[in-house]
């Protein structure tokens, strides 16, 4: 099967349409980022720097720490921009770009997403590092997809049960990371989450200026669901979505979170910058002994 102009669609050059890339421009591992801000506080790490691409908010820089070869990537905020970073990036390795035919023998990626994120369980500390065990999302973005084979049915009907979730509303769906890269991050000091990924900051995660919430009592409903013993823990924008596509196009996907806030005890980190440089530096040092 070919893949026409308005599908694959690429600019004069060959490149992706969104990305801006071609495939020898990324590495086999990926570092996303939402804030295009983030990319060179990744990439200043780097020993050398090979790739520097930038169209709207997608900044890519690939380079090299020691041996491996790295690229780094602004998402912008929101499962519906994570859709467009996946799919073009599993284009990249996956689709012959030239023939606009699938290729035979499939890559797989390595993804793993730095970001920010508020607790929602006050035991969780402000400035400490989480990773996504699961994730649950508020959006539509997988009903788009044949996703019923990587998701988790159970969860996700204990929580429209507990939450008497509206009809008006996506039904959220739960997916989960790759499991050897959760252990090989996975360390004692690290907290092992449950994140809720949704479609906006203030009211779908609960927060309320000016305008009344629909249902004043989601923020209690989220902190207060349970399944197997096990916590929503956090709330951001983009980890379901990289779980449930990176899953299944056959790539390893994981989010680390730097918690900055705490919802329930109202904190918020007094250095959150500092927060965030650490977690890239953890997380450099533990892709080097991938």
């Amino acid at each position: 099967m070919q893949l026409g102009p308005s599908e694959l669609i690429l600019n004069e050059e060959g490149r992706i349409y969104h990305l801006n890339l071609l495939p020898e421009e990324i590495s086999d591992t990926i570092i996303l980022v939402g804030d295009p801000q983030r990319v060179s506080r990744v990439s200043q790490h780097f020993d050398s720097l090979e790739i520097t691409q930038h169209k709207r908010e997608f900044i890519t820089h690939t380079g090299w720490l020691k041996n491996k070869r790295i690229s780094v990537l602004s998402t912008g905020i929101g499962t519906d921009n994570i859709d467009i970073v996946l799919n073009e990036l599993d284009a990249l390795v996956n689709i012959d770009l030239k023939k606009r035919t699938l290729k035979r023998d499939k890559k797989e990626l390595t993804i793993v997403r730095i970001g920010t994120s508020g607790a929602i369980q006050p035991d969780i500390p402000v400035d400490s590092f989480l990773i996504s065990e699961y994730a649950m999302g508020f959006d539509n973005l997988l009903y788009y997809y044949q996703s019923e084979n990587i998701r988790f049915p159970a969860i996700e009907k204990a929580f429209f049960e507990h939450s008497q979730w509206g009809a008006h509303n996506s039904q959220p769906y739960v997916v989960k990371c790759d499991k050897d890269l959760r252990l090989h991050f996975l360390e004692e000091d690290v907290i092992n989450g449950f994140t809720g990924s949704n479609v906006g900051f203030y009211g779908p995660q609960g927060r309320h200026l000016r305008l009344p919430a629909k249902d004043p009592l989601l923020h209690e409903k989220l902190i207060s669901f349970s399944f197997d013993q096990r916590k929503l823990t956090n709330l951001e924008m983009e980890t379901s979505a990289i779980y449930g596509l990176a899953a299944m196009m056959g790539h390893k996907a994981l989010s680390l979170n730097a918690i900055i806030a705490n919802r329930g005890t109202k904190e918020f980190s007094t250095n959150p910058a500092k927060t965030v440089d650490r977690l890239i530096e953890w997380t450099l040092q533990k892709l080097m002994t991938l």
